[in-house]
């Protein structure tokens, strides 16, 4: 046989724990308020800045605020369309100025010199001034003329033949201006019978091609033009 026993607890003692614990639980916000309680009463009698209060929000300062973050908005608004309407205006002056310096038609219309080619005998050639440079126009012979494209196949420093270069094979017609430090070359001078420049020693050949010396480039040939009536006129490059 098994033999149960069973603990029986008196009934007032079961409630009486009970009501220890409800009683406990409605206790305790009562003492932790006034714990709080007596805490801000002590800083408060210390000067001490009560930070058990509310926090306290003033509705004009926020309105001021507002206010001011308004007036900052607008205030770049307004910056930023000054700066770029001074810009525009800016833009606008700087483009009436280069206009302004551009030469004029009547200028432009001086600036092209008229050459009367008849008046230069095969073999000799003129020097003349346009826009303040020396310009060769040389009326070349038979032989210079073939010097000159027989050598458009040589080993030459600035490539380009002797027909991109005339317009008449007759006509040669260049800017007196050595291409390595603007110097002025003599005519029917130098190894290739064509241009020498004896300041550095720079060669060129019967079509102004740079054959030997310090220059790098061919001698410049300005725009221009035939008249058709034995004239040529310097600065344009058709007379259309």
């Amino acid at each position: 046989a098994v033999c149960v026993r069973v603990h029986s607890f008196p009934l007032s003692m079961l409630f009486s724990r009970t009501c220890g614990r409800v009683a406990s639980a409605i206790a305790r916000p009562a003492c932790v308020a006034r714990i709080s309680q007596n805490s801000r009463n002590t800083q408060l009698a210390s000067g001490q800045e009560d930070v058990f209060a509310s926090p306290h929000h003033d509705p004009s300062k926020m309105r001021e605020e507002r206010d001011q973050n308004t007036n900052r908005a607008f205030s770049y608004m307004m910056i930023g369309t000054a700066g770029f309407a001074y810009a525009t205006a800016a833009r606008a002056g700087v483009n009436d100025l280069l206009h302004s310096m551009n030469p004029s038609a009547d200028v432009l219309a001086l600036a092209n010199i008229e050459v009367e080619l008849s008046g230069i005998a095969e073999g000799n050639s003129v020097t003349m001034k346009w826009r303040g440079k020396p310009l060769f126009v040389r009326h070349r012979t038979a032989d210079e003329i073939a010097d000159a494209v027989r050598d458009d196949n040589a080993d030459l420093r600035d490539k380009e033949p002797d027909s991109a270069r005339v317009k008449d094979p007759e006509w040669l017609v260049l800017l007196g201006i050595c291409t390595h430090l603007g110097c002025v070359p003599l005519n029917y001078a130098g190894d290739y019978k064509g241009f020498f420049c004896p300041c550095h020693g720079s060669h060129y050949d019967t079509s102004g091609r740079i054959r030997k010396g310090p220059a790098p480039l061919n001698l410049e040939v300005p725009p221009y033009a035939f008249t058709g009536d034995g004239k040529m006129v310097v600065g344009v490059d058709s007379l259309e």
